[in-house]
């Protein structure tokens, strides 16, 4: 698996015209977190990827990147 959640997430949120702001009141999270993750200069905590799964409406699985060929 390539863990590339930090470009998932800004594909997800420049897809529903969200900015890092909004993303960040969502989760309650600093607008500075969404930008290190989708820079890749970090990651979001475990507690948080339900949350940012079920705000996008897709599955952690494809939050973190997993596609059908590394499932099977």
């Amino acid at each position: 698996m390539n863990l590339e959640i930090g470009a998932i997430i800004k594909n997800l949120r420049t897809q529903h015209k969200i900015t890092q702001d909004q993303l960040a009141t969502f989760l309650g999270v600093t607008p500075q977190a969404i930008s290190r993750w989708e820079a890749g200069n970090g990651y979001p905590d475990i507690e948080t990827l339900p949350s940012i799964a079920n705000f996008f409406s897709v599955s952690t699985d494809e939050l973190l990147g997993m596609n059908r060929t590394e499932k099977e």
